[in-house]
């Protein structure tokens, strides 16, 4: 009988959990793994060594950027316009519980945001990357814990949340995915104009963050992203899902192409559980059947 060791026992443990959702109070040490912050086969000893390198490279970066800052806001227009635009995004965000105290630092924020856009090439900044990085505040208690956590999302979320990597694959596979599993609505879309479900770009750059009535139903469904679980590509079975709770009010009402994005945006306060579960019904509906070459290399 084959013995689990202490790690990979609890390697098993949060495999379990993220069925079930992840309790608060393991979330952010949970993060560090499924991120690729923390290898699962590290020792605690390990896992010191690798948080105490993290920080130190964060406050290196952080040195870094102090000495070419005035270089970037002398020679580099985009630079310039990228910072404006992150302390306007910024300013807008709502830093207050319902009892009115304080949730996030703004001035942190703006500097991590600011600090990832010098230092990842791949994804410029993006609308909704702020949104994000205050949930990463949220859960994490130190600014290189953030920062790293934010870097290492992006690294394992990219093919679904970043304008240049991936987020036009997702629409076009999306399409097919319409198209295979449910062609009369297809027909319905396309009637409506080409650019109808490549319109719902926000949900992939935002990676649903705003669906949701509760930050834990966020944090959930991108636990359940970032396991690969029970796919690849999970977020384009979660899309469809959600393109499914609007489909009979679209069939039903001529409503126009610009009426069916504000019925898809209105999907909001969404419980993260019931969504999944339709997603993954959608996965076994598919397994099902003799899926076309596209599908099948995305998702199988």
């Amino acid at each position: 009988m084959t013995t689990l060791s202490p790690e990979n026992s609890l390697s098993a443990r949060w495999s379990a959990s993220f069925i079930l959702g992840l309790h608060p109070f393991v979330r952010t040490e949970a993060w560090k793994f499924l991120t690729g912050y923390y290898s699962w086969q590290s020792s605690q000893d390990e896992r010191l060594t690798v948080d105490s390198t993290r920080r130190k490279n964060y406050e290196a970066l952080c040195e870094m950027y102090k000495k070419i800052q005035p270089l970037l806001e002398n020679l580099h227009r985009n630079f310039m316009e990228t910072r404006n635009t992150i302390a306007y995004d910024i300013q807008k965000l709502y830093d207050k519980d319902p009892l009115g105290n304080v949730l996030i630092d703004k001035k942190r924020l703006e500097k991590i945001l600011l600090l990832s856009y010098v230092c990842n090439t791949q994804a410029e900044y993006q609308q909704g990357f702020h949104e994000m990085v205050m949930l990463f505040q949220l859960m994490a208690e130190h600014d290189h814990e953030t920062f790293w956590l934010f870097q290492f999302f992006l690294q394992k979320t990219g093919n679904s949340c970043v304008i240049k990597i991936g987020v036009g694959k997702n629409l076009d596979v999306l399409n097919i995915l319409i198209n295979f599993l449910d062609p009369v609505f297809a027909e319905h879309l396309r009637g409506k104009g080409a650019g109808t479900v490549q319109s719902l770009f926000p949900w992939f750059c935002l990676c649903f963050q705003r669906a949701f009535k509760s930050f834990d139903d966020v944090w959930r469904l991108w636990e359940v992203l970032l396991t690969g679980k029970p796919c690849r590509n999970f977020q384009v079975l979660v899309a469809y899902s959600m393109l499914q709770m609007v489909r009979e009010q679209v069939l039903q009402e001529s409503m126009t192409s610009d009426s069916i994005l504000l019925a898809c945006n209105n999907l909001i306060d969404l419980d993260a559980d019931v969504l999944i579960s339709a997603a993954c019904l959608v996965y076994a509906e598919l397994i099902q059947k003799d899926v076309p070459q596209p599908l099948k290399d995305f998702f199988l």
